[in-house]
């Protein structure tokens, strides 16, 4: 199936002229200043300013955001460090006032109640958020946490080892966790074992830093625990600690032994007394690693055709990104870790970032990002620039959906054996997630509980949330590897409490999986009816446009993991 060429509609400037630059504060400055000067005199002229404010916001965030793709694609650059630091430091700072001044023109411009109340509740209770938790003191905190957030990322960056004469990345180096030769995994394991350990003290000095600055950030907005800070400046309305916490319990119940009986399966299936650390990513029959595809833009282009098959429209898209130089995928020395897809406010368009190597996984991680640049074309028409994004909760469902849609569709991939072998990796893959979900959320809950916590009852409360969901593996003689082991989880350092919306949104995915299972088509349809209504209604609603519920009950979650159970025993190895 060829898909028809993807055509995005222009959104040229209004306000702005065409070819405005945004790159120094001289340049910023004024445009912010004519717009909280302009006089307001009626519902029409507030929402001339609206779109106006939207435009030149988006304009100025679209200069931040590709100074920090820019960096993370190459993170040991010099020019790029030094101008996306020009940015967060000494940019970004300076105009977190003029943002506040916006948002108070508008919730306090009498004509604002005569906007329609239904089109307009979510921005506004939004917009009095923000307001209220913003202090013109913790500007510096923040632009001192951005900068630990460079340092970090920079550090995890430079992390390489010598492998049997040749130089890899940590990453390049999972590839080799999953080779059938038992020996070659462990000595690939502990070489990027002891290599992070290198980084231990320096990265436990930066979290150190980190908490102190939010602490102080949280109390500074009159809040006495930074995790109530924390939950309201990730506008969590729908659901609070409690609701995390019985989550988490909910998973140690139900998911948890699901996990137990998978892990005890691969060591009788590998023929080992324990499992090591090292024996969790080999296939259990001894076959060879799934390696998808050779190079990014092999990966690139056999991803296409599965995107195609879903559904041509977003086939079509997916190639215009392609097209546009719209990807950076490929691993290498200095490229900052992880995957994420970024907006371009002002051209409203995705970026996607990921680190390939050749593994399956990567194959998911371009789906799952995939997803998320889908949503963003799919709401990228809408005219209040603050709807055009969602809620992370919901855009977690876009990409982990397009995960579950397209593992069936793997024929440009693997031959039918691997497709099923795939497959059911990806089944395995989120069964084992959720319980380390629960524990990374579960540490941040208890870092922030215990705000004058030593690195030692730090590493101890980890091992202990390790014990209660993670994998049954023998860790003797790699104790202090274990205890490290959150380090690489970048969220607990840049985004604080962000990480249950991954759990929250597997549920989701999982029910437009149960959708796509009795009607594909529908399930597609009702997908991308989600996508299409942006951030324009409350959480609860944008999960029932895509036909599913939020609700991330025991009840919903063990119907979930049934299924999943049931798929697992159809595809038995």
């Amino acid at each position: 199936m060829t898909a028809t060429a993807y055509v995005p509609e222009a959104f040229p400037h209004q306000w702005l002229p065409a070819s405005v630059e945004l790159k120094t504060l001289a340049q910023i400055e004024p445009l912010f200043q004519q717009l909280i000067d302009r006089p307001i005199g009626s519902v029409a002229e507030l929402e001339t300013w609206l779109r106006d404010v939207g435009e030149f916001t988006g304009a100025v965030g679209q200069e931040g955001e590709q100074r920090h793709i820019a960096m993370t694609c190459q993170s040991d650059d010099p020019a790029r460090k030094a101008a996306h630091l020009e940015w967060i430091r000494d940019i970004e700072p300076v105009l977190k006032p003029y943002y506040n001044s916006i948002r108070a023109k508008y919730l306090d411009c009498p004509f604002r109640k005569e906007l329609p109340t239904a089109r307009f509740m979510v921005f506004d209770r939004m917009m009095q958020n923000q307001r209220d938790l913003y202090r013109e003191a913790n500007i510096s905190r923040e632009t001192a946490l951005a900068e630990l957030k460079q340092e970090y990322q920079e550090i995890l960056g430079a992390m390489t080892v010598e492998f049997r004469g040749q130089e890899y990345t940590l990453v390049q180096m999972g590839r080799f966790l999953e080779e059938t030769d038992r020996p070659t995994r462990q000595e690939a394991w502990e070489l990027m074992a002891r290599r992070r350990l290198l980084d231990r003290e320096k990265l436990d000095s930066i979290y150190n830093q980190m908490l102190t600055l939010r602490g102080e950030i949280g109390r500074e907005a009159g809040f006495s625990r930074y995790t109530d800070f924390a939950y309201r400046e990730r506008e969590r309305f729908d659901y609070g600690e409690t609701e995390a916490v019985t989550f988490q319990n909910a998973i140690e119940r139900v998911v948890v032994p699901l996990v137990n009986e998978l892990n005890e399966e691969r060591r009788q299936r590998l023929g080992l007394t324990t499992l090591r650390p090292w024996d969790l990513e080999v296939d259990v029959l001894g076959r060879p690693p799934l390696r998808p595809f050779n190079s990014a833009e092999d990966l690139a282009e056999r991803t296409q055709t599965i995107f195609e098959k879903i559904d041509p429209e977003l086939g079509a898209q997916f190639a215009f990104m392609r097209q546009r130089g719209l990807l950076d995928l490929a691993n290498r020395k200095g490229k900052a870790p992880g995957g994420y897809q970024a907006t371009l406010e002002d051209d409203r368009m995705p970026f996607i970032f990921m680190n390939a190597v050749g593994v399956d996984g990567d194959l998911r991680t371009l789906l799952h990002e995939g997803g998320h640049a889908f949503h963003t074309l799919a709401a990228r028409a809408e005219p209040l620039s603050a709807y055009r994004n969602a809620p992370i909760e919901f855009c977690e469902v876009a990409s982990m959906s397009m995960e579950l849609l397209g593992c069936k569709d793997l024929e440009t991939l693997y031959s039918p054996v691997d497709a099923q072998r795939s497959y059911r990796q990806l089944l395995e893959g989120i069964v084992k997630f959720l319980p380390y979900m629960a524990a990374v959320d579960a540490f941040q809950h208890w870092v922030y509980e215990h705000p004058e916590h030593t690195v030692t009852q730090r590493q101890a409360a980890w091992n202990q949330l390790l014990d209660r969901f993670g994998a049954k593996a023998d860790w003797s003689g790699y104790e202090d590897v274990r205890t490290s082991s959150w380090h690489r989880q970048l969220h607990v350092f840049l985004y604080p409490f962000y990480y249950i919306e991954y759990g929250i949104a597997q549920l989701g995915a999982l029910q437009v999986w149960q959708n796509a299972r009795t009607d594909r088509a529908a399930a597609i349809t009702a997908y991308r009816r989600g996508l299409a209504v942006g951030g324009a209604r409350p959480l609860p609603e944008l999960f029932s446009a895509a036909g599913i519920r939020f609700d991330f009950s025991e009840p919903t979650l063990r119907s979930l993991i049934n299924d999943v159970r049931e798929e697992l025993a159809r595809l038995a190895v």
